[in-house]
């Protein structure tokens, strides 16, 4: 333990220890690999009451493009160390760690940007009878205080996403991250300090979840919350915030139909990649697959070539294509929805196998809605194929869900494309693609129990700001 490194909490600029630590754990060798400062209540009133004390300093809208722009810059110079990092506390393969911290990198640049493009409009007051010698506007003012938590899975690129627009927007932030995963969200302290920063603008706070979570709830001077993480949570959040803003990104048990006419390579290989990318352990990641029945065969042995090959291993090595789960609990987890899965009629075509906290790529095929891993989330690398025969039954299909995230669909009939845009009840359809495409520019932010508001930044800002109309008397 003696080379082990210790974080504290940032608060007000200023690393604080605290008297208990976490261990942060190796997700590949389960070795202790850094511990982490556990805060109390008090620690957590004191992260609010400096970002609140730091709002009595605004930012212009240029010094928020300079500060993020000159983040974004540094994440990039320090790619390879936060690659590190991420495979350690993540146990995402180094070559899908380096792409994280680009993509953190770029959503910090789109945040710059938006910085500079916030506005109100024109409001036409003078039209109303009486009103004629009145002007109306609309200002975007920020929130305030802005509580973010984040999850383990995407734990960098999730964190500039909460982070990003809502210092853009003009705001103070107070971030949880995922204890399990918070040393690439405390390193970004360093980077926003050494981007000018000013200090409380950013705090950061790590421990225990639900107490932290408790303790953010319950300070009146938190005016808006932003989570991604489970459907329990999320709704706990939604009825503890009270009239104050809430934003949520939460679950999805994805689908992708997969047409007659589609491009059945195209889409075995596009369903490989985003079903197993981070081991499945992707709000979007592909988990139902729903293919005409007169491809299904061709479809599910192209699948099956794609995911034999994938390499599970150590994720520091470049040829590993698939790391551990985010723990062993969870590796478990998994394989025991796949083993009821089958008891309950389907059939493992590739995968089923369990390592410690590795979990084999799986395909299965004879699912059916009433299986975990198809009408839960399964958050692992699982993929489930189920045939239909009509189009309008597959969109009932993948409309029987608690869930409506992201959705995806390889056809090339622009009709039937444009049917399933208007009546899949998802947050996003990608076409010609599966589920799991994202890139930081778009809007992100799903439906039913997937959540509430967007994601992306220029969306966040609207979240993150409240409209204020001004009415001026010319008379």
């Amino acid at each position: 333990m003696g080379n082990v490194k210790t974080y504290g909490l940032w608060i007000n600029g200023v690393w604080r220890e605290t008297e208990n630590t976490a261990n942060i754990y190796d997700k590949y060798t389960q070795e202790v690999y850094a511990q982490i400062a556990v805060a109390e209540k008090q620690h957590v009133d004191e992260a609010v009451a400096g970002a609140k004390e730091a709002l009595k300093m605004p930012l212009s809208p240029y010094e928020r493009y300079t500060i993020l722009s000159k983040a974004a810059l540094a994440l990039k110079e320090r790619k390879d160390e936060f690659s590190y990092v991420l495979v350690k506390e993540v146990g995402k393969p180094i070559r899908e760690a380096r792409t994280e911290v680009e993509r953190a990198a770029q959503t910090l640049e789109i945040s710059a940007e938006e910085a500079k493009r916030i506005h109100g409009e024109g409001v036409p007051v003078e039209a109303a009878p009486g009103s004629e010698n009145r002007l109306a506007f609309t200002l975007r003012v920020p929130v305030g205080v802005i509580a973010a938590i984040t999850p383990f899975n995407v734990p960098l690129n999730l964190v500039c996403h909460k982070v990003g627009p809502a210092l853009a927007a003009g705001n103070s932030v107070v971030l949880k991250p995922a204890e399990v995963t918070s040393v690439c969200a405390l390193m970004l302290a360093e980077i926003f300090t050494e981007a000018g920063l000013p200090a409380g603008r950013l705090q950061i706070i790590t421990g225990n979840g639900s107490k932290i979570g408790d303790w953010l709830l319950e300070n009146e001077d938190v005016r808006m919350f932003t989570f991604t993480g489970s459907e329990r949570v999320g709704k706990l959040i939604r009825q503890k915030a009270g009239i104050r803003k809430v934003a949520l990104e939460l679950g999805n048990n994805s689908a992708t139909i997969v047409h007659k006419d589609a491009d059945i390579k195209q889409a075995a290989t596009l369903v490989c990649q985003k079903g197993f990318n981070n081991a499945g352990q992707v709000c979007i990641s592909v988990q139902r697959v729903y293919v005409h029945e007169s491809i299904s065969e061709e479809f599910i042995e192209k699948l099956k070539e794609k995911t034999e090959v994938l390499r599970m291993g150590n994720p520091l090595l470049e040829t590993t294509d698939i790391g551990p789960m985010i723990s062993l609990r969870e590796a478990e987890r998994v394989e025991s929805w796949v083993n009821e899965a089958v008891e309950q009629g389907a059939e493992i075509v590739v995968g089923g196998k369990r390592n410690g906290a590795c979990y084999a790529p799986t395909v299965l095929k004879n699912v059916n809605n009433d299986m975990k891993v198809c009408h839960q989330e399964v958050f692992g690398p699982v993929v489930g194929i189920e045939t239909y025969s009509s189009f309008d039954e597959v969109i009932a299909k993948v409309n029987d869900s608690d869930y409506g995230l992201q959705a995806g669909l390889f056809t090339k009939d622009l009709n039937l494309a444009m049917k399933a845009a208007k009546e899949i009840e998802v947050g996003g359809l990608i076409i010609n693609d599966a589920s799991a495409y994202r890139v930081d520019q778009m809007p992100y932010g799903g439906i039913k129990n997937s959540g509430t508001g967007k994601e992306g930044p220029a969306y966040a800002i609207e979240e993150m700001t409240e409209e204020r109309i001004i009415v001026m008397n010319l008379s």
